[in-house]
């Protein structure tokens, strides 16, 4: 069975995320397809990108770096959990995914957002570019929660049915996708190496010689 990662992307406290989360997988357990998990990216306590090479070089020199790129290695798909920040996403989640690329490769990923009006949609679309670019794939269906204050009572998180039907629909797609997907992810294989002390070849020009592909 594959496993799903349900990333809590706020590490605000008071935030609404984490009964969000907690709401989506109970959804995820209900439906039976995967082994669901919570990450939260608050317990995992990542600090502002502080690595010296590119990622997909996978040369850390960090411990906290290690372990949050075993964790990331070890899901095949993942639901993010996202509020709005300023029509963007929680600066948590962007540092988190800056950290890491072939982990990240060839997964499924969904998002249930929430906030106001927008219910997160443009934190949502700022944040599709990002995980195209380390090669995961995100289908259209998501779960959005409108003004979300309204969602709580005492008792906490009151979803709707609309909000249970799109969780479903979610699951589902990232099922069929994660399962279409796992042909091309390589479980166990170590991303690639910089190699040593590379040199252009003779025939580059000047230009071609001054380019660092590592820049970041």
């Amino acid at each position: 069975m594959p496993s799903l990662s349900i990333v809590i992307a706020s590490t605000r406290p008071g935030r609404a995320g984490e009964p969000v989360a907690r709401w989506f997988i109970e959804q995820a357990r209900a439906h039976g397809g995967f082994e669901a998990e919570l990450l939260d990216l608050r317990a995992v306590g990542l600090p502002a990108l502080d690595e010296p090479d590119h990622p997909r070089f996978g040369n850390y020199t960090r411990e906290h770096t290690r372990a949050w790129s075993a964790l990331v290695r070890g899901s095949d798909a993942f639901v993010f959990v996202i509020p709005e920040y300023n029509h963007g996403p929680a600066p948590a989640l962007v540092n988190a995914l800056a950290y890491l690329y072939s982990e990240w490769n060839y997964k499924a990923a969904g998002f249930v957002s929430y906030g106001g009006v927008s219910a997160g949609t443009r934190a949502v679309e700022a944040t599709r570019p990002i995980l195209a670019t380390v090669r995961m794939v995100a289908p259209p269906e998501a779960v959005h929660i409108p003004f979300i204050d309204q969602r709580f009572s005492e008792a906490g998180l009151v979803p709707t049915d609309e909000m249970r039907t799109a969780a479903a629909a979610l699951l589902d797609e990232l099922l069929r996708l994660s399962s279409a997907l796992a042909p091309l992810r390589r479980p166990g294989e170590p991303p690639v190496t910089r190699p040593a002390s590379p040199s252009p070849p003779a025939a580059c020009s000047a230009a071609d010689a001054a380019i660092d592909v590592s820049a970041s």
